[in-house]
């Protein structure tokens, strides 16, 4: 697959899953203040990386994309929720974010909170009510995303970052972190993908060690895009990493040992889709893709 063919279906999937996500969130009975403050966030764009992640796993494995819609709405609601809770003054305290001023800004702290909250229960609610899944699958998925997204996961790699900004961590102790704030929700919905597809076992132990190693791939790629990106390509500001005190791999490695070590990362995604016949396949474009990107 050529990258103009990746970049087509890449926008392709995003455009179809949009329109979805969009007619979901409004059509739930809620107060509106809290619709738009939820839709301001949810619909402020990004690459869509987690749900297009699971359409293309899915779709190696004999799947069809809407197998994975409301799994792929819940990822991109505790995504977006996270986002808005990390923008907080309490937390980054960041006043753009994907060239907008952040929801807080925009609604108050009051709101913004609740808009979190609400996307993150919400991501549960649509999940329970899939009705192309099995009540079995519900809840194997349902238990997953909560270990993925929860303190076992990304909350509690959030907490360990803020734990760690005035300390300076190893590699392996920064490795840790970002397995849990960054790479969970990376690499649940390619599991969860897996499992709704029905994937033998040897291709789920692959694939989970693909998306290990791509999980990891895409936080060394925003610690390096904190410094070398391109303000308006982000949409955020650069170096905030910096100016927080956080620990990443450019103030670890430098800024050319944070490139290998993206590089050995994307080498190895590979090699476990060569394991199971996958090395050619949409899966292994979009790691290359998470080496070369701009944003």
């Amino acid at each position: 697959m050529t990258d103009q063919t990746l970049n087509d279906y890449m926008q392709t999937r995003k455009e179809w899953f949009e329109k979805r996500l969009d007619t979901f969130l409004r059509k739930l009975p809620i107060t509106e203040k809290l619709r738009e403050s939820m839709l301001y966030s949810l619909m402020a764009g990004g690459k869509r990386i987690r749900p297009i992640l699971l359409f293309a796993t899915l779709e190696e494995l004999g799947g069809k994309p809407d197998q994975g819609l409301s799994v792929a709405i819940a990822i991109e609601m505790i995504h977006t929720y996270s986002l808005i809770h990390d923008d907080l003054p309490a937390m980054d305290d960041d006043e753009l974010r994907r060239g907008r001023a952040t929801n807080h800004i925009v609604y108050g702290e009051g709101t913004a909170v609740l808009a979190g909250d609400g996307l993150l229960t919400a991501a549960f609610q649509v999940l329970a009510e899939d009705p192309l899944l099995s009540e079995t699958l519900k809840v194997q998925l349902i238990a997953m995303l909560a270990s993925a997204a929860g303190p076992e996961g990304m909350v509690g790699g959030q907490e360990d970052d803020l734990e760690a900004e005035e300390k300076v961590l190893n590699l392996d102790q920064l490795i840790s972190v970002h397995r849990r704030k960054t790479g969970r929700l990376i690499k649940f919905p390619i599991e969860a993908a897996a499992r709704i597809a029905g994937a033998s076992e040897a291709e789920q132990m692959q694939l989970s060690a693909y998306a290990d190693n791509i999980g990891l791939a895409f936080q060394i790629g925003d610690d390096i895009l904190d410094i070398t990106g391109n303000q308006n390509e982000l949409g955020k500001p650069i170096g905030s990493d910096l100016d927080n005190h956080k620990n990443t791999y450019v103030s670890l490695l430098t800024l050319d040992g944070a490139r290998e070590e993206l590089a050995k990362q994307i080498d190895r995604a590979i090699g476990c889709l060569n394991e199971i016949g996958l090395g050619q396949s949409v899966l292994a474009q979009l790691a290359n893709y998470l080496l070369h990107r701009t944003h």
